[in-house]
């Protein structure tokens, strides 16, 4: 069978050849495995080699694991539009107020595990700005973008600073949107995730965390920490790899919020070309989508492979 699909675009130059250095557990049999099991499920987009590699590599070269995961990834991404539509970063009056509201970035250097980092932070505490979908979105782009520019690696820590969330804006938080993004993470991101460190917790986290927990898996919830202050932080890594606007050394959050801006904003082709060629086609899907049964509690079902 040929898929004659588009190929989901990357943004970023991408060498194979490099990526199975990085990865000789990963073989060229099994990239073509999971392509060839992509291709027969017509509703799926077609991922590119750095995808296929990224799903086998974030489940431990576990062939029916990284099966799941393109699944989940492209359905998730494909029924949760608040998350992973409209992205267009000079096209959205919405996403260029977060830019104002959010702040997302990599940070310079590796934790103590040697696990690549990732900082999350509330620039404007005015809850009347604040936007969970939007802010998720924006944090999602960013994410992308970084995945695919460092192809597999070890790990990523994600670190976010509470500092600035108040009551009001645990009043804009929904039970259905926290599931939906406990649910990407846990069951869609291509990328062996190891750790969620929140620091500077206000009392209202206690409220935030009793909202997301049914939703959580234990795997997730074990490698979930709350810090009140960055002291407890330091030992998973440097404080000075942080910003230096919570006690670190890695330049001011301004100066790399305007660099990450800029590089979303000459990454909007590549934006644009996703939203087109990254989403499923349910028409196609044969039998259950178990994963909208999970997000929704509705039963997913679609056309049925009839065998003579």
């Amino acid at each position: 069978m040929v898929n004659k699909k588009m190929p989901y675009p990357l943004p970023y130059p991408f060498s194979l050849e490099e990526e199975l250095k990085k990865n000789p557990e990963v073989k060229m049999s099994d990239i073509e495995m999971l392509r060839e099991w992509c291709d027969k499920q017509q509703h799926l987009p077609k991922p590119s080699d750095l995808h296929l590699i990224m799903f086998l590599h974030s489940n431990y070269y576990s062939m029916e694991a990284a099966k799941n995961t393109a699944e989940n990834f492209f359905t998730i991404r494909s029924h949760v539009p608040e998350f992973f539509d409209n992205r267009d970063p000079l096209g959205s009056k919405e996403l260029r107020q977060t830019f104002n509201v959010v702040f997302c970035a990599e940070l310079p250097g590796l934790s103590k595990q040697g696990y690549k980092l990732l900082f999350g932070k509330l620039i404007d505490p005015d809850s009347s700005h604040f936007s969970f979908e939007d802010c998720n979105k924006y944090i999602f782009m960013e994410c992308d973008l970084v995945g695919l520019k460092n192809g597999t690696c070890d790990g990523y820590m994600f670190i976010a600073d509470m500092s600035n969330v108040s009551l009001g804006h645990v009043g804009r938080l929904s039970p259905m949107g926290l599931k939906k993004l406990v649910m990407y993470i846990q069951e869609a991101i291509p990328v062996r995730l190891r750790g969620l460190h929140f620091i500077n917790c206000p009392s209202v986290m206690d409220i935030i965390m009793n909202m997301a927990r049914p939703f959580i898996k234990n795997e997730l919830w074990n490698i979930i920490h709350l810090h009140s202050s960055i002291k407890t932080l330091e030992e998973f890594l440097p404080i000075d790899l942080l910003p230096s606007e919570v006690g670190g050394k890695a330049g001011s959050i301004v100066q790399m919020q305007e660099a990450r801006i800029k590089e979303i904003d000459d990454k909007r082709e590549w934006f644009l070309e996703e939203m087109k060629y990254g989403k499923v086609d349910e028409s196609l899907r044969i039998g259950k989508n178990n994963i909208a049964n999970d997000l929704f509690g509705v039963d997913g079902t679609f056309k049925k492979l009839d065998i003579d």
